[in-house]
């Protein structure tokens, strides 16, 4: 509780942030409201929101998004025997899988904790990231960008603190992240928000060498 208590506190001010960019753009509250109950993934709903306000139609909005969340498809791989086995647990499961409960999830050291940690984490975050957007949409354009304050380095910085125990598990994992570290960076400032996700993927290109497969 105590560790997922940052994650959730860097969440609700990005989503303060993403309501209030929203609905100072134009749009009603409802939208932000609607969008965070029903997608659920910040990268997506700010590039989702980013081409409707630049007079994009919701097709290229939706597409955008759906782009960006490709790749939750090798989170939810990566996390399917943490969720649960019931229908019920493994939809509710699949909704809640982001970028941080996978990340806080995987950093345990046995699947009980796993399980524990990524419920915890993502009901929490779901909680948090939605009562965000909420007051931020209601509060509309009086907040301006929390940007300016530096609070959008919030998520960055509890992700690297989450991800820093698995760079111990040997050379192939450090060299896979490296590399996909690297190319995040070189594509963040020609591509959209969510993308050099996608694109950092590709340091697993390298992990099998060197003893990577015979350790996974």
């Amino acid at each position: 509780m105590r560790d997922s208590a940052l994650v959730w506190l860097a969440s609700g001010v990005v989503g303060v942030s993403f309501g209030a960019i929203a609905v100072a753009g134009g749009l009603p509250v409802w939208v932000p409201v609607v969008m965070s109950l029903v997608v659920y993934a910040g990268s997506a709903q700010f590039s989702a929101v980013g081409v409707l306000l630049a007079g994009g139609g919701p097709v290229a909005a939706a597409t955008t998004g759906l782009l960006l969340n490709t790749r939750t498809l090798a989170f939810g791989l990566a996390v399917a025997d943490i969720i649960g086995r019931g229908r019920v647990a493994r939809l509710l499961g699949a909704h809640l899988v982001t970028d941080e409960t996978v990340a806080f999830a995987l950093a345990q050291p046995d699947p009980a904790r796993r399980r524990a940690a990524f419920w915890i984490s993502g009901l929490g975050l779901f909680a948090v990231w939605n009562l965000g957007v909420l007051a931020g949409a209601l509060a509309g354009g009086a907040l301006g960008d929390t940007a300016t304050y530096g609070l959008d380095a919030a998520f960055p910085a509890v992700l690297v603190a989450l991800v820093l125990p698995a760079l111990r598990e040997g050379p192939a994992v450090r060299r896979s992240a490296l590399l996909g570290a690297g190319l995040a960076l070189a594509v963040t400032p020609a591509v959209p928000a969510g993308v050099p996700v996608l694109v950092a993927l590709a340091g697993l290109a390298v992990y099998g060498r060197g003893g990577g497969r015979r350790t996974a």
